[in-house]
């Protein structure tokens, strides 16, 4: 079985969410304006080396931890070595840095985990396809991979809680944006989506009154919003906002409402996977996740590579 990266279905088993609309954002809980990836339809990052966030708005930042659910310290001292493993081209999460050493944000979070729980880690890169059989043979500890949360993959390894969401969101040509997107603005609006897609999906369900066209790609539905064929598009929040932000969209458009992020539509989220049973490196890792976020270090590794934020 595939793995799946994020979650639009999570890269597509990756397969490429403000949940039942607005309120459901609150569920990840948003810092700044708080607010899921993969089965295997990556973000359309176009480049490789991340950018710092503009400094002229502020940026908002994801929060997946509840600071009144601090985690115990587990017991460290059995851990001596964590050897991460990542997949080799999804970038700005993971590709091949100038110097040929694996980068990208993941690494990055993987390695202030290790400096939070003090123990050398080693960072692998592999095909994604190859992830969780290198895992469960142990030739790896942790898959640290933009890889969704899956009952599938459940079977197969167990998950640290999530440290990130691909949420889904409404954009719209920049003469047009709302603030706020509920259902009944959208009566009679034209939205394009992926045809059979999780978005298309819940659009079904919950905007019964837009009018919908479906595309077969991206592509294909970016373009219709830049002729101005359609009045919003729906999809990835991550993808579009690299596309947003870079020079495919010809400065065209701009995020509409905020994000959506319904896990019966769009996944648990994305978290490090770990071999069945490891509960001693699960822990810490949770742990550890908590700390790096409590000390604000996930905060600025997310501002170093989103300048232009899904949330």
């Amino acid at each position: 079985m595939a793995a799946s990266r994020q979650v639009k279905s999570p890269k597509s088993a990756r397969g490429l969410l403000t949940g039942l609309v607005l309120g459901a954002c609150l569920l990840v809980g948003l810092t700044g304006a708080k607010a899921q990836a993969p089965a295997k339809q990556p973000p359309a990052a176009p480049q490789a080396t991340p950018r710092v966030a503009p400094q002229a708005a502020p940026q908002a930042v994801p929060g997946f931890w509840d600071p009144r659910r601090r985690p115990e310290r587990p017991d460290l001292s059995r851990l001596t070595v964590v050897r991460f493993l990542t997949e080799t081209d999804y970038p700005p999460f993971n590709y091949t840095g100038a110097d040929g050493n694996p980068a990208g944000f993941n690494v990055d979070l993987a390695r202030a985990l290790c400096e939070e729980i003090k123990v050398t880690c080693t960072v692998q890169m592999r095909r994604f396809e190859t992830l969780v059989d290198a895992l469960t043979s142990n030739r790896g500890d942790a898959i640290i991979a933009s890889m969704a949360v899956s009952p599938q993959l459940r079977a197969r390894v167990d998950f640290t809680d999530p440290y990130y969401r691909v949420p889904a969101r409404f954009a719209s040509r920049k003469d047009a944006v709302m603030p706020e997107i509920r259902p009944e603005y959208l009566e009679g609006k034209k939205v394009g989506v992926i045809a059979g897609s999780a978005h298309e999906a819940y659009l079904k369900a919950m905007f019964t009154d837009a009018e919908l066209h479906g595309y077969p790609n991206d592509d294909a539905m970016r373009a219709a919003l830049r002729k101005g064929e359609v009045d919003f598009i729906f999809g990835d929040a991550i993808s579009l906002a690299f596309w947003i932000n870079g020079t495919d969209s010809g400065d065209c458009c701009a995020f509409s409402g905020g994000p959506f992020v319904e896990s019966r539509f769009f996944g648990e989220g994305i978290g490090i996977a770990v071999r069945k049973g490891n509960d001693v490196l699960r822990q810490a890792l949770n742990w550890a996740l908590f700390r790096v976020w409590e000390k604000g270090r996930y905060t600025d590794l997310w501002l170093r590579y989103f300048s232009v934020s899904p949330f």
